[in-house]
């Protein structure tokens, strides 16, 4: 065991554990981003409609924010991205726990989820940049299991706390938030590579990255395989639809958390040798099978059998999408492809959700978890197709690296 966890987690620089820290720790005080919809319903008494449309233009916020946050990270530093809009992030949560007005409650929304996009590309890139390539994708694997386990924490703990009083959820989030922006601002130096020579970049816009057909190609089929994942929303529907309690859907999706948290980590090791498009193919058609098995599904175990295996698609999903952000991306211009990535991820989080409410209402929920099934068979047939062109990518992204590492010596 003591010799898995060398290979797992040895070897990886200080600033790293920093990083990995701040993010643990962010993610167990995320209370009220976890039960915003709750406080919402439960304590100000608003309707779903309106609850949804904060939860919504909230991540709306954060794909639009990791945007600009990316090009920050590229021409100033990671730093005044991630400590600039760090602080305004924690103050406007703090604010949230206080406003009534409904127009203010979607404002400040869309500000938390803007800030807190801004620091999400400036955040993986600070990663990348101290990692050595060889490492970068377990020290990813790392970050995202932190992410779970502290979300697994986080759920815990907001059960207490709106239940002895609800304005703590915001106050908690916002301190946390506050200490890891601290902890970053004093063990997290700027890491933003030197430009090699003959390489000066005269625009930090965002066209280096539209141009480049393959990385938005993966892009969107990133965003239409996370979008699957995110019509996990929709499982209460199906829920209620089999006459069972919506609520059990807290006790089949604690599944997910669950298997992430053990078994993540020895992902890696399994598929970290093998091709990058087979792995996504079949992250794709894993998670469609999940989803379809939703439409035959009748008691609590048998979703929380289908929450098992589309997990499993998901994680290996992370596995590979993580490989290529890193390997994709150009040293100069690492900030701004992160920014986009994340960008497609968070428009996932609200696409996702969205089409399966409207299948759902037209159509009903099974037709949804057919739909999504089928979705997966065409995304794996997609990401083989797409894979070629990636292949040859990378060749030139490594050739290119080694003669700039020649040039330097």
């Amino acid at each position: 065991m003591s010799g898995w966890w060398r290979r797992t987690a040895g070897g990886l620089p200080p600033t790293f554990w920093y990083l990995w820290t701040a993010s643990l720790v962010n993610r167990t005080g995320a209370v009220a981003q976890l039960y915003l919809g709750v406080y919402l319903l439960s304590v100000r008494h608003f309707d779903a409609a309106y609850a949804g449309l904060v939860i919504g233009l909230g991540g709306i916020g954060t794909a639009l924010g990791a945007l600009p946050g990316g090009i920050i990270a590229d021409r100033w530093g990671r730093r005044p991205a991630m400590l600039g809009a760090g602080i305004p992030a924690a103050v406007t949560m703090l604010s949230l726990g206080w406003v009534t007005d409904p127009w203010a409650i979607v404002t400040l929304a869309l500000l938390l989820g803007v800030f807190l996009g801004i620091v999400r590309p400036a955040f993986t890139a600070s990663i990348i940049d101290v990692v050595a390539a060889e490492d970068r994708g377990r020290a990813l694997n790392l970050n995202y299991w932190a992410f779970n386990l502290g979300s697994g924490a986080a759920a815990l703990l907001a059960g207490l706390l709106i239940e002895r009083e609800p304005s703590l959820l915001f106050a908690a989030n916002a301190g946390v938030l506050m200490c890891s922006t601290a902890l970053l601002a004093l063990k997290v130096p700027e890491t933003r590579p030197a430009v090699a020579p003959g390489r000066a970049v005269r625009s930090v816009g965002l066209g280096v990255v539209v141009r480049d057909r393959v990385f938005m190609t993966f892009v969107g089929l990133a965003m239409l395989g996370w979008a699957m994942i995110e019509t996990n929303k929709m499982l209460p529907a199906a829920l209620a639809a089999d006459g069972l309690d919506v609520t059990a859907y807290g006790q089949v999706i604690v599944v997910n958390m669950g298997l992430i948290v053990t078994g993540q980590l020895f992902l890696l090791k399994l598929v970290g040798h093998r091709r990058h498009d087979h792995v996504l193919a079949a992250s794709a058609v894993i998670t469609g099978a999940g989803f379809g098995l939703v439409a035959v599904a009748d008691t609590v175990w048998a979703y929380a059998l289908t929450v098992a295996v589309w997990t499993l698609g998901e994680m290996l999903m992370t596995v590979a999408n993580s490989a290529l952000t890193v390997d994709l991306a150009p040293p100069e211009a690492r900030g701004r492809y992160q920014g986009v990535f994340g960008f497609g991820l968070t428009a996932a989080m609200f696409v996702g959700p969205a089409v399966g409410g409207l299948v759902t209402t037209w159509f009903g929920p099974d037709v949804l978890w057919v739909a999504v099934f089928c979705l997966g068979l065409v995304l794996a047939a997609a990401n083989l197709a797409a894979g070629p062109p990636r292949d040859r990518r990378l060749a030139t992204l490594r050739r290119t690296g080694a003669a700039v590492a020649r040039g330097r010596r």
